[in-house]
């Protein structure tokens, strides 16, 4: 008997048991022993205020989760409003005259991360760099779809060029940060702007369209996404077509121009195919762009736990201090 279409698109495979690897440290077997994220209840899409009590739960958790790591942190912060609100984030003991900066993009499915929550996270950019840090804290859907998040970062982009060279520049993101990164250099670039120096993408969201493969084959082993993303990249493309640049940057040109790149991302990350697919998008557009991808992780990396998230940690610093003047 003929089969049809869509049996031919689909591989059925038997269930089975997926083991802890031993390929990775003792920290990240631990880690992966932690119980996955439950996949959320999300709320029907036009249910506005649902999903601003279910976003601010989850940012206040968030930030709690993570306020310990940032109390200690030696940095000092400044609340800035350059047309989109801003943190600066400026280690202690940054030496003098050091005109570095890292425009950090949080991630968050483009509905999480606002405020406090962007605070805290960013502080983490800031002690891995080791320099100073603008944090935009962009708008998002319910209430701001898109483009008001790249608009809010090229805002802060702008005001960084007004007081820095390109060269000191570095613009950086992951996960719907990492989208949003790459977008705003996309659209930095379609605007005559000059570019920074380098481009940091984690783990980035770059097709909203949802058609990479690591979407299906590492759902159920990545514990930081374990449910569907269409919910929030619809909310956030609003009336936007999913396969503009601006939305899924995978899509975009890059033979005009795009900086140096790295990209991160792990075998059970469920964007490791968004990470790789942009990875060969921008080497055949011959941009420099580097890859590592870790064994075993999920999208969180080993949530920080890990000597395998410390070796990506120095990767970036390093591709981050070879670009900088």
């Amino acid at each position: 008997m003929a089969t049809t279409d869509e049996e031919r698109r689909v591989l059925r495979l038997p269930a089975r048991e997926i083991p802890i690897p031993t390929s990775v440290s003792p920290e990240a077997q631990a880690a992966m022993a932690m119980a996955p994220l439950p996949a959320p209840d999300l709320p029907a899409p036009h249910d506005r205020d649902s999903w601003r009590a279910m976003i601010a739960a989850q940012d206040a958790a968030i930030a709690q989760m993570m306020a310990g790591r940032a109390a200690d942190a030696p940095v000092v912060t400044t609340e800035l409003d350059v047309g989109a609100h801003v943190y600066e984030i400026v280690p202690t003991d940054l030496r003098e005259g050091d005109r570095r900066v890292y425009l950090d993009v949080h991630g968050g499915a483009f509905v999480f991360g606002a405020g406090e929550c962007c605070r805290v996270m960013s502080v983490g950019a800031a002690t891995r760099f080791g320099t100073r840090v603008w944090a935009v804290d962009y708008r998002m859907p319910p209430d701001h779809p898109f483009p008001a998040g790249l608009d809010d970062c090229l805002r802060a982009y702008r005001a960084l060029l007004a007081d820095h060279e390109p060269a000191e520049i570095i613009v950086g993101g992951a996960s719907a940060g990492g989208n949003l990164a790459a977008a705003l250099v996309l659209r930095a670039r379609d605007e005559g702007l000059p570019l920074p120096a380098a481009v940091v993408l984690m783990t980035p969201a770059v097709d909203l369209t949802a058609s990479g493969d690591s979407l299906q084959t590492n759902l159920g082993l990545d514990p930081l996404l374990p449910g569907a993303s269409a919910p929030t990249f619809g909310m956030y493309a609003g009336d936007r077509g999913l396969t503009d640049p601006y939305v899924s940057p995978l899509f975009g040109d890059f033979a005009p121009g795009f900086p140096p790149t790295i990209l991160t991302s792990g075998t059970r990350d469920r964007l490791l195919s968004d990470t790789v697919r942009m990875h060969r998008a921008l080497r055949r557009a011959g941009i420099p762009a580097d890859l590592h991808v870790t064994e075993a992780a999920g999208h969180g990396g080993f949530l920080g736990l890990a000597p395998e998230d410390h070796e990506i940690e120095r990767e970036l610093r390093l591709f981050a201090e070879s670009h900088w003047p």
